[in-house]
């Protein structure tokens, strides 16, 4: 009989679990936790968001890097094998805007149970609050692993689960890479990725605790564009967050490395330029004797009133009628180009997904299995692959666990 360690005990590592055991297999999963998916338990904030029901097309455009490499995998587990596991394991699903798809309960404890249920009915040995200190790898193949307690446990195949830098709190650690440098694999540079982002304007932290919805968000490194996008953004005591700004940051995070970027917020999107300024031209007319501050607060939220004064340069308690072309116009172009500056992101304790990890140029695109030592497996985000927001990192964790168990049971090939 095969014994298979699984070192993990996230996405990747219970599905990769899962799709290990068989008649012939003997599957050990290591989770250093006191429980099973902590960092699931808080995805889609607490909801979990557990894949997107798109098309292919749709979920390879999602995925920022390596998107290529999961060709081979994505073919044998889609996001609608995925929702038909859950479902055949009792959990109703639902799909939300953007093609999200959430447990109905918007339980993600729902999730990590018919997981934890289904390796329960597989027989799989679950060994909590145990973290592997070191892989044993002899002429170039797995051997068994090093626990954090001092115990050799020998074994047929390994793979590694062990996700990436973020949230550390949940355990994640950056393990992995350790291990894929020890074996002689080549780690990409990991940075945040998915993460809220930091600014040089004091008036955005003024702003704290406005959100902005139905916006569009542009960010430029010079005249060049980097990122478009439209959708709800925040603004923190440090910068800006929200949905549009994370996935920006998937994008732009690399070159935030190197200088600051330009970014501006049209507040407008669904009017042009000339017709804003026709209806802030009609708006003054009829309120000729109103101060400039006063006329204007009916187009943003109360917060962003004074800021929106300020920068425009107009006097706040001049009269509308007093107002010239000039003024008008820019302010107009003040509402469709609100400026600030991105200076860079935030850390791995903030950030969803990490960007970097094991070469996936070392790595069997078929069946997850290292190309430089036999029988040693990566899956989920351990790997150099990241996705935008909406189901689709926790998508490729499924798909790779499951490529990486399948053909662990299977002595490494996915077609047996």
């Amino acid at each position: 009989m095969k014994r298979i360690l699984v070192v993990g005990g996230g996405a990747a590592g219970m599905a990769a679990a899962i799709a290990a055991s068989s008649f012939d297999t003997e599957v050990n999963l290591f989770e250093r936790n006191e429980k099973l998916g902590k960092k699931l338990f808080i995805t889609g904030k607490g909801r979990c968001n557990v894949t997107n029901d798109c098309t292919d097309e749709v979920f390879f455009e999602s995925v920022m890097k390596n998107s290529r490499f999961l060709y081979s995998s994505y073919s044998r587990f889609r996001a609608a094998d995925t929702m038909e596991f859950f479902r055949n394991a009792g959990v109703s699903l639902k799909v939300e805007r953007g093609n999200r798809v959430f447990p109905v309960s918007d339980h993600s404890s729902d999730i990590i149970r018919a997981l934890e249920k289904e390796m329960s009915r597989r027989g799989i040995k679950i060994h909590l609050n145990t973290g592997i200190a070191s892989l044993i790898a002899e002429n170039g193949e797995i051997r068994g692993v090093i626990t954090d307690k001092g115990d050799h446990v020998l074994c047929d195949r390994c793979i590694i689960a062990t996700g990436g830098c973020s949230y550390p709190q949940t355990g994640s650690r950056g393990d992995g890479y350790r291990f894929a440098t020890e074996t002689g694999h080549k780690v990409t540079e990991t940075i945040p990725s998915l993460v809220p982002m930091e600014t040089k304007e004091a008036w955005v932290r003024d702003l704290m605790g406005l959100s902005l919805r139905n916006v569009s968000l542009t960010i430029k490194n010079g005249k060049k564009e980097l990122y478009s996008g439209f959708g709800e953004m925040l603004f923190t005591h440090f910068g800006v967050s929200g949905p549009l700004i994370l996935t920006a940051s998937s994008k732009v995070g690399d070159k935030l490395r190197k200088q600051p970027l330009s970014a501006f917020i049209d507040l407008k999107p669904a009017l042009t330029e000339e017709q804003l300024d026709a209806r802030l031209l009609r708006e003054f007319r009829e309120n000729s004797n109103k101060d400039f501050i006063n006329a204007v607060s009916p187009l943003f939220p109360g917060k962003l009133v004074p800021v929106m004064v300020m920068l425009s340069g107009i006097s706040p308690h001049k009269k509308t009628n007093e107002v010239t072309k000039g003024e008008r116009r820019n302010f107009v172009s003040l509402i469709k180009h609100l400026p600030f500056t991105i200076v860079g992101t935030r850390g791995f304790s903030e950030a969803i997904v990490t960007r970097g990890g094991v070469s996936v140029r070392q790595v069997d695109p078929s069946t997850m299995e290292s190309k430089l030592v036999k029988g040693l497996y990566f899956a989920g985000e351990v790997l150099d692959i990241d996705a935008v927001t909406g189901g689709f990192n926790l998508q490729v964790a499924w798909t790779t666990g499951f490529a990486a168990g399948e053909a662990a049971s299977k002595g490494g090939n996915p077609n047996v």
